[in-house]
């Protein structure tokens, strides 16, 4: 089951008639920010796990 092109304008519309165009830019920023601090830990981990592997196999 795909969502196309129109599906999504249709839930964008639906969401602007319900919320009004402040709540929803509002709430776009904030998942927007909470993506990009979830995408900057993952790398963190990544790297974390990358070092800890390489010490052991160091040792």
């Amino acid at each position: 089951m795909r969502v196309g092109t129109s599906e999504l304008l249709l839930i964008l519309v639906i969401a602007l008639v319900l919320f009004g165009g402040g709540r929803v830019a509002g709430l776009g920023k904030a998942i927007g920010t909470s993506l990009r601090e979830f995408k900057e830990e993952m790398h963190k981990d990544e790297t974390a796990v990358k070092d800890v592997a390489y010490a052991a196999k160091k040792e």
